[in-house]
């Protein structure tokens, strides 16, 4: 009987274990989405319909660095000759005058990598 019990139990439970990962990422993004808003949505916009000082952010990651059609990037960026990969924007959003000296974006340095990782969670759901 404690057998059956426990068989109907993990029956009845593995639908939402197998979830978890799936809850833990939305809790990622939402996250993200909050600390994004916080931290940089005052330059930048999720949505190249939508005005920013900044170049839009929708589908940053795996894109050109200094490539949005219109936007005024700094000599640095301009020439720069990488992509927008999730250690490269870790690496931007901790120290972005480090990592490509002479940009005009002003340094913002977020170093805890909790917050990087969670606004690069938000930015990777943002569709493109």
């Amino acid at each position: 009987m404690k057998r059956m019990l426990t068989a109907l139990l993990l029956v009845t439970a593995a639908p939402a274990l197998a979830d978890e990962p799936k809850v833990f990422d939305q809790i990622k993004v939402n996250a993200g989405a909050a600390l994004f808003d916080a931290e940089c949505r005052r330059c930048h916009a999720t949505d190249a319909d939508r005005a920013s000082y900044g170049p839009p952010l929708e589908g940053v990651i795996g894109r050109a660095a200094g490539s949005v059609a219109g936007y005024p990037y700094s000599p640095a960026l301009q020439s720069a000759a990488f992509v927008w990969t999730r250690p490269a924007l870790k690496a931007w959003i901790e120290d972005n005058q480090g990592f490509v000296p002479g940009t005009k974006m002003r340094h913002v340095g977020i170093t805890d990598p909790v917050v990087q990782d969670f606004i690069l969670a938000y930015l990777a759901s943002v569709p493109q």
